[in-house]
């Protein structure tokens, strides 16, 4: 599992990336998250940044979309949605004046007395805030912020969770050799944390693949 800094570097090395032509939506992250490339007002393309920066990273998120709303929806769901306390590497949804009730996102880098700094795709220096073309560096007040989705980030220098106790070794073993329990892109397998049912449905997949009943 990735860290919270790991995300911030990668999402500071694409500052300044901006669409090309100005206005279409043609970038980048979009080629990466439709599988093709696209431009036009059907494809905006704040929470795709996000989806890329944390796809670099191997961090998860609680649901691959393009939409704030649904990702407000799905962190909701998984227990990873706040509202204070932001911390850096939290993904914040903002609803400016005027617009819809999720407007815009961006990964938090540091959090002030009035408001936070986060990086933020989509976006521009000055103009349009939530459809503006380029990755910025944006200082926005709470008063803009819905909340926030709180990842599942490993510690800084926290050690990988992959031994498991005498009692449980030789069905971990026999899971990892089968390919059902995996662990996350670092090669953590995070043995002593609870399972969601999202991923114990995706191992029970592994398994039923793996016996011909699926």
């Amino acid at each position: 599992m990735a860290t919270a800094e790991k995300v911030l570097r990668i999402a500071q090395g694409e500052l300044g990336t901006k669409e090309d032509p100005a206005g279409s939506n043609r970038v980048k992250y979009n080629t990466w998250y439709y599988g093709r490339e696209v431009s036009g007002t059907a494809y905006p393309w704040c929470m795709v940044f996000v989806q890329w920066c944390f796809a670099r990273a191997g961090a998860p998120l609680p649901v691959k979309t393009a939409s704030c709303g649904a990702m407000m929806t799905a962190a909701k769901r998984a227990g990873q949605w706040v509202t204070g306390d932001y911390r850096p590497g939290d993904v914040v949804i903002y609803d400016f004046p005027g617009g819809g009730a999720t407007d815009h996102t961006g990964i938090v880098e540091r959090v002030t007395k009035t408001g936070v700094t986060a990086i933020e795709g989509n976006t521009s220096r000055q103009g349009s805030q939530s459809n503006g073309g380029e990755v910025c560096r944006k200082t926005r007040p709470y008063r803009q912020i819905v909340g926030a989705v709180r990842p599942l980030y490993r510690e800084e220098g926290k050690p990988m969770d992959n031994t498991p106790s005498p009692a449980h070794k030789e069905g971990v073993e026999w899971a990892r050799k089968q390919g059902i329990l995996t662990g996350d892109a670092s090669g953590d397998l995070r043995l002593t944390e609870p399972v969601s049912r999202q991923q114990m449905c995706t191992m029970l997949y592994r398994f039923a693949k793996k016996t011909g009943h699926a």
